[in-house]
């Protein structure tokens, strides 16, 4: 039983070390990544590592790829923010990794020449009910943390009180009861 409760550790600790390791690895790569345009070539078209990139209605493949890796880099690494992030606030995190996932596809997908333009009207929804819901938690944790209010306290206060008031009628209406027989005895 031990030895089983040992592996089944050992088996979580290496998972882990793995994951945060993937994690670690990403982060580093970063500024590499936001690099990478440099070694492409200022052609129209280019093949790397098997993948044939055409600048489309970029001017060369060189300012295409800088544009993809200058959206795609902030981009995941907010996704392991947002991810790992253990902070009641990490809800905000949604703004900017939704406001780079649009200019990211807009950049790879769209066919004109005007880019980060119209994705306002994009996030501007999501950012009305991420706002007040972040808004609302960091009130509640406010009020309990630095009011000293607890409503889960304060709701059982109330429901004690509730209680208490009932009992009250209800030894009122018994005496009264108690009362009216004795009357008609």
């Amino acid at each position: 039983m031990i030895e089983r409760k040992k592996t089944e550790k050992n088996k979580k600790a290496k998972k882990r070390i793995f994951i945060e390791s993937a994690i670690a690895f990403f982060i580093v790569l970063a500024p590499f990544l936001h690099k990478v345009y440099e070694f492409i070539p200022e052609t129209a078209t280019a093949t790397i590592l098997g993948l044939e990139i055409n600048s489309g209605t970029w001017a060369d493949v060189q300012t295409y790829t800088w544009f993809v890796f200058i959206k795609l880099v902030p981009l995941y690494l907010i996704f392991i923010w947002f991810m790992t992030c253990k902070h009641w606030w990490y809800h905000i995190l949604l703004i900017p990794l939704i406001m780079y996932t649009f200019q990211f596809f807009e950049a790879v997908l769209d066919q004109d020449n005007n880019v980060d333009s119209e994705n306002l009207m994009w996030i501007l929804p999501i950012c009305i009910i991420i706002i007040p819901f972040v808004y609302f938690i960091r009130l509640k944790l406010y009020d309990k943390h630095v009011h000293g209010i607890d409503l889960e306290a304060m709701d059982e206060e109330l429901n004690v009180l509730k209680a208490k008031e009932e009992l009250r009628k209800e030894r009122e209406k018994l005496e009264k009861r108690k009362e009216t027989l004795e009357k008609k005895m």
